[in-house]
């Protein structure tokens, strides 16, 4: 898959990757100094390895709440969620973005698993009066963020960020080009994204780019980002949990679950586990003592015995030493644990989310 933005990203000599299947820019100038222009300033990003699905018709809510780990029936227009979609057996299929307009729901999801979702959606439309549109390829999303994300912003549209809450909605005007704006943190700092037609990206990239660089800003690849979002302590779907494990092992219930909207595929299994109070792995933070990131897969042992694994990891500014994720037996996830991985130590960090200097919003 390529991004909207590729032709660009090229024009300005940037350096691409693969992430989730998308070719994106890993790198424009310098990871480290893109690492610090959006901890201080701003960052631009391009946020195309997420896909949008569209539901409309008068059952939208009532399908969609069904089926998903959110509460969809307590969000009023332009308010917004973030859930999972879970299969039967409670393991998780999607990361969803979920932002109800007057007369549609907007789901953002990872376009890795793009078909697999929206197969998954479309199983389960059986009666209800819903249509379901995958417009991943008639729009684009543009990200902003950093603590002068709401200077831009405001230059942009006029509209503030002030009172503006986590995963809220706005349709604004940017440039002549009708967009979707929505509050959104990647990484921890105030954030937003912008969610317009894929053949006006270019255009919004650029005069987008004119206001971050005034600001102090930068573009930022995916290396920087990587290093802040593991900072911030937020995983991402699929690396840091898929299709292989529950909600609660992935340490994502307080995030993505609720547990007072009834059922949906997966939460009777959901609650039992909740019920029992114990997993036997769990997703946590870790401190790696030296040499380089490891790659996902990398085991963790405790003495002789295989523990757990890596999921991502990246060298944190902030820390001064490679930081990341991964699973652990229960009974080595606790906070100052240290567990081996190839003659070095790596410690559980406070918990699987929150980190080095940044504030992850939840919404």
């Amino acid at each position: 898959m390529e991004s909207p933005l590729l032709s660009h990203h090229e024009s300005v000599g940037a350096k691409l990757g693969n992430y989730f299947g998308c070719v994106l820019p890993d790198v424009f100038t310098d990871w480290r100094e893109e690492w610090r222009n959006a901890r201080e300033n701003v960052a631009l990003f391009d946020a195309n390895w997420l896909g949008s699905t569209v539901f409309r018709g008068p059952d939208r809510v009532r399908y969609l709440n069904a089926i998903v780990t959110a509460d969809l029936r307590s969000l009023g227009e332009s308010e917004g969620t973030i859930a999972l979609l879970l299969d039967p057996r409670a393991h998780i299929l999607a990361e969803l973005e979920i932002y109800r307009g007057r007369d549609e729901l907007l789901v953002l999801s990872n376009r890795a698993v793009r078909g697999r979702t929206n197969s998954t959606f479309d199983r389960y439309i059986i009666m209800d009066e819903v249509d379901m549109e995958d417009a991943s390829d008639r729009l684009g999303i543009i990200a902003l963020e950093g603590p002068r994300a709401g200077i831009v912003l405001a230059q942009a549209t006029g509209f503030s960020l002030d009172g503006f809450a986590e995963y809220a909605g706005q349709k604004v005007d940017l440039d002549g080009v009708g967009c979707f704006l929505t509050r959104r943190s990647h990484f921890g700092s105030p954030g937003f994204q912008v969610i317009a037609p894929r053949e006006r990206l270019v255009t919004l990239w650029s005069d987008l780019y004119g206001m971050v660089h005034a600001s102090g800003g930068a573009a930022v690849g995916m290396k920087a980002l990587d290093a802040l979002r593991l900072e911030a302590g937020v995983p991402w779907f699929p690396l840091d949990f898929d299709d292989t494990v529950i909600p609660l092992e992935a340490a994502l219930e307080s995030t993505h679950l609720s547990f007072t909207k009834g059922c949906y595929p997966g939460q009777e299994i959901v609650e039992r586990v909740r019920s029992r109070g114990h997993v036997n792995r769990r997703r946590v933070r870790l401190a790696f003592s030296t040499g380089e990131p490891p790659a996902p897969g990398a085991s963790l042992r405790a003495d002789t015995s295989e523990v757990g694994h890596v999921t991502s990891a990246a060298f944190s500014p902030a820390a001064g030493v490679p930081i990341g994720m991964g699973y652990l037996r229960s009974e080595y996830s606790s906070p100052g644990t240290a567990v081996q991985l190839d003659g070095r130590t790596a410690t559980v960090l406070a918990d699987g989310n929150g980190g080095f200097g940044s504030k992850r919003q939840t919404g």
